[in-house]
């Protein structure tokens, strides 16, 4: 019997016991999954990488992605349970459930670990600015980091409205508590006035590009994290440009889009009719794309299995490669620049701009 291959298994979906459902704020919840022996490999992970869930509401599959926010088991040991952090949403199917109905002993669908917004342990220094519930990844990352690596630090630069709505307090004051050489911690209060000498205001570009040089010498860290709304994201992006600091080492996890973040134009050279290849755990078939579908529909409408989470260019689950044809994409939020040029698009945003297209979602 073939066994399945590891796109296939990756992709799928497992029946998680939640452990534990922790109040962290008024809108925020921390859920503990805890992962059976059988499937402890199969949830190994990377620090900085997410989780999909999925549910049934009202007879429609829901799908949305939360950051583990723990410290990754040392090796290549999987870990016997994780935490996530969940930030309710106004009318979030799953958020809401999540904070009013979910309960230690429930089961929850999750697919296993994924993302590229990762850090392995390695010595040197690194740096984030996050919004929110932006911490959530970067609290895995900073934690395994120190943890592991004596010769590395870590400075953790966070924006949030309130003292109140501050996720994982003690978590973070733990981290300073344990490592005070290796570990430095600035929090800026958007919506509440701070002590004398500490960070208040919104995190823009020009208060960043005055406060970064100030704090670090900004164009010599070894990587910059960057997590969090559309707008606090992009505008330390722009900071950290104007300070000289090389792309490759900055990277971004985009957690909520604004308004501002537009879809790229519709190309009026699109052609009338398209079909799309698609490859997708070792099968392969090729389909009609109707109008105005991205491939990931049209690959969805033939291949229930094919993978996804948001829909919304945000999470990076339905990343495939392009093998051949041309697409226009109309937002990215979570490719790289290397993972452009490497030929990778995101299934969901990816439309057809020529008679024939091919994606290979195993590579």
């Amino acid at each position: 019997m073939a066994r399945p291959s590891p796109a296939a298994v990756h992709h799928a979906f497992h029946p998680l016991r939640v452990a534990a459902v922790d109040r962290l704020t008024d809108d925020s919840v921390a859920v503990t999954f805890a992962v059976p022996p059988e499937l402890r490999e199969t949830f190994h992970f990377t620090p900085g990488q997410h989780i999909a869930v999925r549910r049934m509401v009202d007879g429609t599959e829901v799908r949305r992605t939360y950051s583990i926010c723990t410290p990754a088991p040392p090796g290549e040991a999987g870990p016997a349970s994780f935490r996530v952090g969940v930030r309710l949403v106004e009318g979030g199917a799953f958020s809401t459930y999540a904070h009013k109905e979910l309960v230690a002993g429930d089961t929850v669908e999750v697919m296993p670990p994924t993302g590229r917004f990762t850090l392995e342990p390695r010595g040197g220094r690194f740096a984030a600015i996050v919004g929110g519930s932006g911490i959530t990844p970067v609290l895995s990352i900073a934690a395994t980091l120190l943890e592991r690596r004596p010769d590395a630090r870590f400075c953790l630069i966070r924006s949030d409205r309130s003292a109140a709505s501050t996720m994982f307090l003690e978590e973070v004051a733990d981290l300073k508590d344990r490592w005070p050489e290796r570990f430095q911690l600035v929090s800026a209060l958007s919506r509440e006035e701070q002590q004398a000498g500490l960070v208040s205001g919104r995190l823009d570009e020009e208060r960043l590009t005055a406060l970064l040089p100030a704090l670090l010498p900004v164009d010599s860290l070894d990587g910059w994290f960057l997590c969090g709304p559309y707008g606090l994201v992009q505008g330390a992006e722009r900071a950290l440009r104007g300070l000289g600091v090389p792309r490759n080492r900055v990277h971004q996890e985009i957690f909520h889009v604004d308004d501002g973040a537009s879809p790229a134009p519709a190309r009026a050279d699109a052609p009338a009719h398209s079909t799309v290849t698609a490859t997708l755990h070792g099968r392969s078939g090729n389909w009609p794309v109707q109008d105005g579908e991205s491939l990931l529909e049209t690959v969805l409408r033939n291949r229930a299995d094919a993978p996804y989470a948001c829909k919304g260019g945000v999470c990076g689950t339905c990343r495939a490669f392009l093998v051949s044809g041309e697409v226009r994409m109309d937002r990215n939020f979570a490719l790289e620049a290397d993972e452009l040029d490497a030929g990778y698009v995101l299934a969901c945003q990816s439309h057809p701009l020529g008679e024939e297209v091919e994606l290979d979602f195993d590579r």
